[in-house]
């Protein structure tokens, strides 16, 4: 059986032990990479691009809420992502998994059912709680937003998780390695699919999304 990469990105060292002996556990031999924050998290998925999973951490230091799942998705299409959070109500688990992530893990999650989820998502499906219903987004606002969110390209979705880093054009100019006219104009186009009228009113709108999460 072929070696399977998995990172886990988590700030705190108990809960990541924790995911570690999780994988451990399971069949064939693993190689697992850990991340204390959001950066470092996005440096191993670009340093590994074959990684089969990550396991994120929905509140970590260096991103706000659903942000950094955003960015991750926009860089690294391929990566299946399970959102690991304390914040496990319906609306947290239906919003993270309409916003692209392959699964979602509570905290309160034991072992094996930590190990069952992971295991789920590397054969290619999607998971969720037992305890979870699905059902449709409640706040039709929100609804409407995650639906312009999906028309963003996966540029413009990194560029709009940068915006709300308070980053400026040239500095996302500078990390993206394209020019600022190029910003300029994705900036804009953002600004026209979300139907803001400036920077400030499309950060505002994204952190509407983060409005149900607890921690």
């Amino acid at each position: 059986m072929q070696e399977q990469t998995i990172i886990i990105a988590d700030d705190h060292p108990l809960f990541r032990d924790a995911l570690r002996q999780a994988v451990i556990g399971m069949e064939g031999r693993q190689s697992i990479i850990e991340a204390g924050d959001f950066a470092a998290a996005r440096t191993a998925a670009g340093a590994h691009p074959d990684a089969d999973l990550m396991l994120l951490d929905l509140a970590m230091p260096g991103v706000s809420g659903f942000s950094g799942l955003m960015a991750l998705r926009a860089e690294f299409a391929s990566l299946p992502i399970i959102i690991v959070s304390a914040s496990d109500d319906a609306t947290t688990i239906r919003r993270a998994l309409e916003l692209g992530a392959s699964g979602f893990i509570s905290k309160s999650s034991g072992i094996e059912d930590i190990r069952r989820s992971i295991q789920t998502v590397l054969a290619g499906d999607i998971a969720t709680p037992e305890s979870y219903r699905d059902g449709q987004e409640q706040d039709p606002d929100v609804a409407d937003l995650i639906h312009r969110l999906h028309t963003l390209t996966p540029q413009q979705s990194r560029v709009l998780t940068m915006l709300a880093e308070g980053l400026l054009n040239k500095q996302i100019a500078y990390e993206l390695g394209v020019s600022e006219a190029t910003i300029k104009a994705h900036v804009s186009a953002i600004l026209l699919k979300l139907d803001v009228d400036s920077r400030t009113q499309a950060v505002i709108q994204l952190g509407k999304i983060n409005m149900a999460m607890v921690a």
